[in-house]
């Protein structure tokens, strides 16, 4: 019985905080709102070998998550292809739009950390070969506030 009290807690604990929004107007309002980076990730989260590792190996580490829970506001730009992985006609048109604009040529995974007007800092092209430790060290150095 401990133990199984103990497996909620913890589940409880390291539960994710963080929410991804898609929709870059509404992140650039609450990082304009907060003084907080914005960062854009760009994925094909069914069938691109390499996004799915860096969600799975960085972006859903506790210590990205806790950084990012703090410090950014992050932006998903989802393109499954799989017809139960379909996003809504809206969501599809805003990752379409966000793509022309910051990933015309289609790179998967792509990821932009900009600032909170939205202009580019440092982008990673390809899954960031480095520990989730070392990529938010590379985002800490970009932060205004220095948290």
């Amino acid at each position: 019985m401990k133990l199984l009290i103990l497996s909620i807690l913890t589940g409880v604990l390291f539960t994710s905080n963080i929410t991804w929004l898609g929709d870059f107007n509404e992140a650039k309002v609450t990082a304009a709102q907060t003084h907080k980076l914005i960062l854009i990730n760009f994925s094909g989260s069914d069938w691109c070998g390499p996004c799915i590792r860096e969600r799975k190996e960085i972006l859903e580490n506790e210590a990205f998550e806790k950084y990012a829970a703090d410090n950014l506001v992050l932006v998903r730009a989802d393109f499954p292809r799989q017809k139960k992985n379909q996003l809504s006609k809206e969501q599809t048109q805003r990752n379409e739009a966000l793509a022309d604009k910051y990933n015309p040529d289609g790179k998967f995974p792509y990821t932009i950390l900009m600032d909170e007007n939205g202009k580019a800092l440092k982008d990673w092209d390809g899954f960031p070969n480095e520990s989730a430790e070392s990529f938010v060290g590379q985002i800490a150095s970009f932060s205004a506030s220095g948290k």
